[in-house]
């Protein structure tokens, strides 16, 4: 439905969640009050203006109760964040708080706070502002800036996003000689050999600890609560154990590795031993000692991209895996 701008019935609401469909980058605008105290909000109205000269914008509400020290400024500085950075962003969200409050920070051109470990900095000096409705934009000459390979915290539809590359042009999956064959982009295919190759890796050290992969299984599982109901274990080993985990839990008895503990209700209820944790914090950092090495060699910040996606998969056709992790953080 196409909504008129200059209708008397004109949505701000609906027009704000148009504007919100088109994906920005968040940043973080700082400046120093004449009285030197530092002062800094997040803003993703930012955008560049011009090359030559370097020049750049970022607009603020007339209602914001930084406007004033922001239009007496000479000097500000724009930090590009980068995707580890989202609890950062949502402290320079807030008000009524100290921004800076135990955040290291440097001094940099008009002693504008300049904070650390951003995708890009930009450090300008007021150029031009100019009244734009309900915002004044302030355009700012870049006097120096400074990038790093980090992937870019995203902004869409009013919640943080990701940003990953895309694979190169022209690489494409081969076909298969036989029309409507499983292909290379098979998401099934995808994950399958993604997981063997990762537990490839994990195999020597399970034979190390004496360990079958249904047993490996329900150790992992046995980590996420001092105790664990016969029903959770199930829950959690379906899809990888076909019997709710029973034989992956009688190895871990018979090895010392697990317990039985007091029953919760009329089922049992099973515990690591010491020497099960023990074992299961040698797996751990072992595992965790590859995942490193593995996610290393994708681009910077595709990582989180790539968690974020498996655990939305993971919620959409396994609910229930999703609510024992809530559980067992509890």
């Amino acid at each position: 439905m196409l909504t008129q701008g200059s209708s008397p019935g004109f949505d701000s609401t609906e027009f704000r969640k148009a504007l919100g469909s088109f994906a920005t980058g968040v940043t973080i605008i700082t400046t120093r009050t004449a009285d030197g105290t530092p002062l800094g909000m997040t803003v993703s109205s930012f955008n560049s203006v011009s090359l030559e000269p370097p020049l750049v914008l970022w607009s603020l509400a007339n209602s914001s109760l930084s406007l004033p020290a922001f239009r007496a400024a000479d000097y500000w500085i724009v930090h590009v964040l980068g995707i580890d950075q989202e609890s950062l962003s949502g402290r320079f969200a807030k008000r009524g708080e100290d921004k800076f409050a135990g955040l290291e920070h440097d001094d940099g051109v008009g002693s504008a706070p300049l904070l650390r470990g951003c995708s890009a900095r930009f450090q300008c000096r007021t150029a031009f502002q100019y009244e734009g409705g309900d915002h004044v934009i302030f355009v700012g000459e870049v006097l120096a800036f400074d990038r790093e390979d980090h992937a870019p915290l995203v902004f869409h539809g009013g919640r943080y996003a990701h940003a990953t590359r895309r694979d190169a042009p022209g690489i494409q999956p081969r076909s298969a000689h036989l029309e409507g064959s499983f292909g290379e982009d098979f998401l099934g295919y995808l994950l399958g050999r993604s997981h063997f190759q990762f537990f490839a890796q994990m195999q020597p050290l399970l034979a190390r600890e004496a360990l079958s992969d249904e047993a490996f299984h329900v150790l992992s599982t046995l980590t996420l609560k001092p105790q664990l109901p016969q029903t959770e274990l199930a829950t959690a080993t379906a899809g990888i154990a076909t019997d709710g985990g029973q034989a992956g839990i009688r190895a871990l008895l018979a090895s010392g590795h697990a317990r039985h503990c007091e029953e919760i209700g009329d089922e049992p209820c099973y515990a690591l031993t010491d020497t099960g944790k023990a074992c299961a914090l040698r797996l751990v950092a072992a595992a965790k000692n590859i995942e490193r090495e593995l996610l290393a060699r994708l681009g910077p910040g595709e990582a989180p991209v790539l968690k974020s996606l498996l655990n939305r998969l993971i919620g959409a056709i396994d609910p229930a895996a999703a609510q024992l992790w809530e559980r067992g953080a509890a």
